[in-house]
């Protein structure tokens, strides 16, 4: 493989992510998740089922329209893959209870998969709910740091 050409299971992750966050195509997840997935989150511990996790996927789309998900970087060792991402988005309808505020918000995070053959079969994602919330006037900068 030629130096910074990504190899076809980066592609997959790529493709698929793509579709979801960028497009709402959560279908897209089906060739890469594995029946049994569960994706848990770092900030509250739940866990996810894949038809969970794409409902999530859907509910944030409706409330960022124009959401968009740049993955940075991806790090494939073995069964593990590490995607450091960057999503963007206008709040524009209710998340979470919040109503509409208008603000574009910038949320940064990681995701360490692991594969079985060629599907995803557990994810853990990191990411600070803070960082949403301050950009969408939810906390100011100083709430919560101390």
């Amino acid at each position: 493989m030629a130096a910074g050409q990504d190899s076809p299971r980066k592609q997959r992750i790529r493709a698929a992510w793509t579709a979801c966050w960028d497009r709402g195509d959560v279908d897209a997840l089906d060739e890469l998740l594995a029946p049994g997935y569960a994706r848990t989150s770092a900030s509250d511990g739940a866990v996810q089922d894949r038809a969970g996790f794409k409902e999530s996927i859907l509910t944030t789309r409706d409330a960022f329209p124009d959401l968009t998900t740049e993955v940075e970087e991806l790090v494939e060792e073995g069964d593990r893959v590490v995607i450091r991402w960057r999503s963007r988005g206008t709040h524009t309808e209710t998340f979470l209870d919040v109503p509409p505020t208008g603000r574009a918000v910038e949320v940064v995070g990681v995701t360490f998969a692991t594969f079985d053959g060629d599907r995803v079969t557990a994810e853990w994602v990191t990411w600070d709910p803070r960082q949403l919330l301050r950009a969408l006037g939810i906390i100011s900068i100083g709430e919560g740091n101390r």
